[in-house]
């Protein structure tokens, strides 16, 4: 078990397989430090192996609104809130990750595509210790964070898709105003 691992992601809206991607990183360490992307505007850039990663209306959730979705879930799935710590994480910015990425972790990924290689090129370029979790085609990635905010803003069924504590923040929240506002 590694003392410290770090793992990362959009999380807009965390989903149940989010959650397992991060449950999953958690089982390999002792303090888990969960990195969200796209934290905000200013470090959002584009990437030619994701193209849609950018765009607005695939980034609607604050970096603020991510992290209390991360917190409630894992505290709800019964992590202790002191093995864990959610931190904004410019990926789009290599030049920053330099500051920014701890060097004594062990970097968690998972790939199902040309952007999970690039990632794992970029992390192995910093010279970070990296550890791929799984390596699957894109077709078995499952839970899509598009269709979750695309059945909240239209009223279709997506508790399931979620956990509890996360449904009850998108309703709290009110994102499904929101969505359809954008």
């Amino acid at each position: 078990m590694h003392p410290l691992g770090f793992i990362h992601g959009r999380f807009q809206v965390l989903h149940n397989d989010h959650l397992t991607y991060l449950l999953a990183g958690k089982r390999l360490c002792e303090r888990l430090i969960i990195g969200v992307t796209n934290p905000d505007a200013a470090t959002t850039r584009d990437e030619a192996t994701d193209p849609d990663r950018s765009a607005r209306e695939n980034n609607p959730l604050t970096f603020e609104e991510r992290k209390a979705m991360i917190e409630a879930a894992l505290v709800e799935a019964g992590v202790s809130r002191h093995e864990f710590s959610v931190v904004p994480f410019p990926i789009n910015c290599p030049d920053l990750l330099k500051d920014r990425a701890p060097r004594d972790a062990v970097y968690y990924l998972t790939i199902y595509d040309d952007w999970g290689r690039e990632k794992l090129k970029r992390f192995q370029s910093l010279g970070l210790d990296t550890h791929v979790m799984w390596e699957r085609p894109e077709s078995q990635k499952g839970i899509n964070g598009t269709d979750v905010r695309a059945a909240i803003r239209d009223g279709l069924e997506w508790r399931s898709k979620v956990p509890p504590s996360v449904a009850a923040l998108v309703e709290k929240w009110r994102l499904a105003e929101r969505f359809r506002e954008m």
